[in-house]
């Protein structure tokens, strides 16, 4: 008999080598909390281990995809991903986009660099109808300008959820226009800058994420961040929006599911 999950951390990386030694004891709390994941790749080799770890694991999910800031050196291997998009426990594109970085300025070498990685993944995200993962630093702008480009071209087909989205709600108006989600971390349970951010985006177009084993929320703060820990994102997220922390914990589950076409 299926069990819908209690929390939905739409954004972790427990494939990442910061789990060698202890994964199983993190997915047995998982287990206990009735916490899923989609644990994402960024960059070919950890898109494969997040694609081995959806593989051996219950309510593990996989996102593929290359970080604009990984191995710049290497383009977006299209024929290497392809022999991974087929797995079905694969959700979604990414984690792509574009990070200019804590200034904002690159050159336009860089720029021009990191958007052509980024169009290949759109148009490949696009091809196997999986939502992208985006990754955006400092560079709403021209990832706004892209994705408005790609819309004319693909229409409803062009869709995703901004991980960690940290921009204004001017900003967040025009992604959700777009049809893309918002999710948050544990960042907003420490700091107030995101309260607009949470308390704008729609019930329907939010979503919880982690980005363990980075930035965990408090009271965990300074530790390496887990999926379980999500709890404390859910709850200060039913605060801002004047919800009860089940009422959240629903609404959040089912957008995961819904947003990332979750299989059963």
């Amino acid at each position: 008999m299926f069990v819908m999950p209690d929390f939905f951390d739409i954004h972790s990386h427990i494939n990442f080598l910061d789990y060698g030694k202890d994964l199983p004891e993190v997915l047995q709390r998982m287990k206990e909390k009735k916490v899923w994941t989609i644990t994402v790749g960024a960059d070919l080799m950890t898109s494969r281990s997040a694609v081995e770890c959806a593989d051996k694991n219950k309510g593990v999910f996989a996102s593929i995809g290359k970080h604009p800031l990984e191995d710049p050196s290497a383009p977006f291997d299209e024929k290497a991903f392809e022999e991974l998009v087929v797995h079905p426990k694969v959700v979604a594109v990414g984690e792509c986009g574009l990070d200019y970085g804590k200034t904002g300025v690159v050159d336009n070498a860089e720029k021009t660099r990191q958007k052509k990685a980024f169009e290949m993944q759109i148009d490949f995200a696009v091809r196997h109808c999986k939502p992208l993962m985006l990754h955006v630093r400092n560079a709403h702008e021209d990832v706004l300008n892209i994705l408005l480009s790609k819309n004319r071209e693909f229409g409803d087909k062009l869709r995703g959820n901004v991980h960690f989205f940290s921009g204004s709600t001017e900003i967040e108006k025009k992604y959700l226009d777009l049809g893309f989600s918002v999710s948050f971390t544990g960042v907003i349970t420490f700091v107030k800058d995101y309260n607009e951010a949470v308390a704008y985006a729609s019930l329907d177009m939010i979503m919880s994420e982690t980005d363990a084993p980075f930035v965990a929320p408090i009271p965990y703060r300074g530790k390496r961040n887990e999926p379980v820990y999500v709890e404390q994102v859910v709850k200060k997220m039913a605060e801002i929006k004047g919800k009860t922390a089940e009422e959240m914990q629903k609404i959040l589950v089912e957008n995961a599911f819904r947003i990332f076409n979750i299989p059963l």
